[in-house]
């Protein structure tokens, strides 16, 4: 069976994407709408301590979470890989 998750994108992520430059931004959108058919692709990350996952290739990090039972991915936070685990 395959479940479609609902993607929900806090403000202040969204704030963080329109930044990103737009080659990146192509990138990291497209890898979002990948995570609505597949919330665990190969090469994320379950982040110690958070109930929160992190996708990213290159310089640039993606942190959700995922409510399975709700089909819910809730982007937390999108940023340069030297800032996205600070507070």
């Amino acid at each position: 069976m395959n479940r479609l998750y609902q993607l929900i994108i806090k403000p202040s992520a969204e704030k963080q994407l329109d930044r990103l430059p737009a080659n990146i931004r192509r990138r990291v959108v497209a890898a979002l709408e990948d995570l609505r058919h597949d919330p665990r692709p190969p090469g994320c990350a379950k982040l110690t301590g958070d109930d929160l996952w992190r996708i990213g290739g290159g310089v640039y990090r993606v942190v959700y979470q995922i409510r399975d039972v709700e089909l819910i991915i809730l982007v937390v936070r999108i940023a340069h890989r030297k800032d996205v685990y600070r507070g």
